[in-house]
């Protein structure tokens, strides 16, 4: 398929460009940090235009829905901000000549993006890239799980439990007052002292924490830090199989009530994990996810690593800047 040509500079970019010398500009210098051929070739066979049309470039579609993430645009906002706004331009990797794509582009990009699966891909290319920089401690793993809302309307009483507008949606909770919300779980590993986010998984929110603790933990960390959600007798001898520190807080049982010691334990655990709850903090107020965006689980798993992708982006330069 042909490709849109972008990028070619006239004499106006070169004149912006001098001016944009004598200022910062945080969104050249966080595009700086990446090494963004390897996720060109992750992207390369997604194809957002029409048939027929000449497609743009698979990276640019990409910057742009971080651009979206970051400053919490719908799509016909992205479509006007990224014609006016001369920074956005720029990041994408577009000149001032360059067409700009609309707002249905833009969402059949996303679009492909979740049919084709590469979203997971891409995240763990940043990973990658992270932990080469060094930006990634492993000092330790924060693990956890929050429960975001659907976007659908809660079942009431009487209803069906299943959502005919978001089927994927569950009741569930991951509090210990047993409250239950309706919608999604989402389920993150961060990196205790940079507070990267190393792996994120999206399920109904039916799914149980401790069910996704095998594929949060990451083999290479010095130490395990999870809350009594993930008090689980096989998580505990995998962690002591692979020679990893044990730091998840103890939970009373029917039999056995906890001791001073452990509480005290208790205590001071929960105050190493307050990173991963930073994020959550942060998804939920700065990215939008009071409530999740789409009506099922692929689409608003996407939007949870992109999420996910832009915050480490935005973390990471605050560590690179200091």
């Amino acid at each position: 398929m042909a490709r849109e040509q972008i990028g070619q500079l006239g004499w106006g970019d070169r004149a912006v460009s001098e001016r944009r010398q004598q200022r910062r500009d945080r969104l050249a210098r966080i595009g700086a940090l990446l090494d963004w051929q390897p996720f060109e070739r992750l992207l390369a066979d997604l194809h957002p235009s029409r048939r027929g049309e000449p497609s743009y470039p698979p990276l640019m579609m990409f910057k742009v829905l971080l651009l979206q993430r970051w400053y919490q645009l719908s799509d016909p906002e992205m479509e006007e901000a990224l014609y006016d706004r001369l920074s956005f331009q720029r990041f994408a990797g577009l000149a001032l000549a360059d067409d700009t794509p609309d707002h249905s582009t833009i969402f059949r990009f996303r679009d492909q993006l979740t049919r084709r699966g590469p979203m997971g891909a891409l995240l763990e290319e940043l990973v990658r890239q992270l932990d080469a920089s060094g930006a990634i401690l492993k000092q330790g793993t924060l693990i956890d799980a929050t429960i975001v809302q659907s976007a659908a309307r809660r079942p009431r009483m009487g209803e069906p439990k299943v959502s005919p507008t978001d089927p994927d949606a569950r009741f569930g909770t991951n509090n210990e007052r047993g409250r239950f919300s309706f919608g999604y779980k989402v389920h993150a590993a961060v990196d205790q002292g940079s507070g990267l986010v190393r792996t994120v998984r999206t399920t109904p929110a039916n799914i149980q924490e401790v069910a996704l603790a095998g594929e949060l933990v990451q083999g290479d960390e010095q130490a395990v830090y999870a809350d009594r959600g993930y008090d689980a007798r096989w998580l505990h001898d995998a962690l002591a199989a692979r020679g990893i520190a044990n730091g998840i807080m103890r939970r009373n049982r029917t039999n056995r009530r906890l001791s001073p010691a452990e509480v005290a334990r208790n205590h001071a655990l929960s105050l190493r994990r307050r990173s991963v709850e930073k994020l959550f903090g942060t998804l939920k107020r700065s990215y939008r996810f009071s409530r999740m965006p789409y009506f099922n689980l692929a689409r608003n798993a996407t939007a949870v690593a992109l999420a996910c992708f832009a915050f480490n982006l935005r973390r990471w330069h605050a560590i690179a800047t200091g």
